[in-house]
């Protein structure tokens, strides 16, 4: 049999398959990317037994436990474990701390299924622990550099090109902009933090010391870069990513358009789709609808709604260049412009893409 772990940097660095035996809620509230939860209680059941354990203790609260997981409903969750833990031999199995959850899981499944099957100890918080300490650790001892630039120049292609980049945006599955929605929403906080902590130790182990991450606010969306990471960003040197207005425009009406709207398409059909892609790009205007003031956000309305309408019609994108130029030129680039003036003393280096690209590359091998 093999042993229990404490091992949390194999497991992760490993891709180990792990099974959560939380609460439904808990899974939701963070989770970590290669986890599937197979709940040893579902909400209900644990909300019982935790006002049980606050009233009468520990032992009554497992015998509850016991009443409200048996019959069939106990064989069904045994069978869920059996068929993970035989398709995932080299898995584990967690609760909250590693406890009674766990340690009960694992014993119905030696006593039912005949399996033995290892447990991660201290369980999910040791994990999430161990991730937060991750990205803690990478911020004290490790070079950044942030990729700044004009809305639509391009940030994310420097960073798919680059080996040490770490992709906020693809983590939060977010754009970062206030047009910056997916069709598939957004993971948990927590998830978020996991993700980007796993990668930051896979591209570490690689022997990675120096990181490259775009120019972001606070939030990706509604998601929060870690605060150390966020206070660092506020010093780190800066690359400025210069591309001209006419590439911009054709890169957002690819990226938040023809490719967004594939998307919605993908995700609920043709008949769904356009209708939910159309009334999201409607709400992203008018979430900023303050900031543009009322007649411009007027006059941009107006053009989306004629594009959107031919785009419905026709399947032509080319009205859309209309509102995009005009939000372009007259919102993100003063904003952005203004950004810019007061990073200015950080920023060591700008250009087009292949010239970025090339002095980031050259940048890491020069601090290797």
């Amino acid at each position: 049999m093999r042993e229990n772990s404490a091992d949390y940097r194999e497991i992760f660095l490993n891709d180990i398959p792990l099974m959560d035996v939380r609460a439904p809620v808990e899974f939701d509230k963070g989770a970590f990317p290669l986890a599937r939860n197979l709940p040893l209680m579902n909400d209900l059941e644990r909300e019982k037994v935790g006002t049980c354990y606050k009233q009468h203790g520990q032992q009554a609260a497992i015998e509850l436990g016991h009443q409200l997981v048996c019959g069939q409903t106990r064989q069904d969750r045994i069978d869920a474990w059996s068929e993970f833990a035989r398709s995932r031999p080299q898995g584990f199995l967690y609760c909250f701390r590693g406890g009674l959850r766990s340690q009960l899981t694992q014993q119905w499944l030696k006593n039912e299924a005949g399996i033995e099957y290892p447990r991660v100890l201290n369980g999910y918080k040791a994990l999430r622990t161990y991730l937060m300490d991750v990205t803690e650790k990478a911020v004290l001892e490790c070079d950044f550099v942030l990729v700044g630039g004009l809305t639509g120049s391009g940030k994310t292609e420097v960073l798919a090109k680059l080996g040490n980049a770490l992709d906020l945006e693809g983590h939060a599955n977010h754009r970062g902009s206030s047009f910056g929605k997916h069709a598939t929403g957004q993971p948990a906080q927590i998830s978020f933090e996991n993700a980007l902590s796993i990668d930051i130790l896979k591209k570490r182990a690689a022997g990675l010391n120096q990181f490259v991450i775009e120019d972001e606010g606070r939030a990706v969306g509604s998601r929060a870069i870690p605060l150390t990471l966020f206070q660092g960003m506020q010093q780190y040197p800066l690359v400025w990513l210069e591309e001209p207005f006419e590439n911009r425009v054709e890169r957002i009406l690819k990226d938040y358009v023809v490719d967004l709207c594939a998307e919605f398409i993908a995700v609920h059909g043709i008949e769904q789709g356009f209708g939910q892609f159309a009334a999201q790009l409607r709400q992203s205007l008018g979430s900023i609808v303050k900031r543009l003031g009322g007649e411009r956000y007027q006059r941009l309305s107006a053009v989306m709604d004629s594009a959107l309408d031919e785009q419905e019609r026709l399947g032509a994108v080319d009205l859309h260049r209309g509102w995009i130029s005009g939000l372009l030129s007259e919102y993100y680039d003063p904003m952005y412009a203004y950004q810019r003036d007061s990073k200015g003393p950080r920023i060591e280096f700008s250009g087009e893409q292949p010239a970025v690209i090339e002095y980031l590359k050259h940048r890491q091998q020069r601090t290797a």
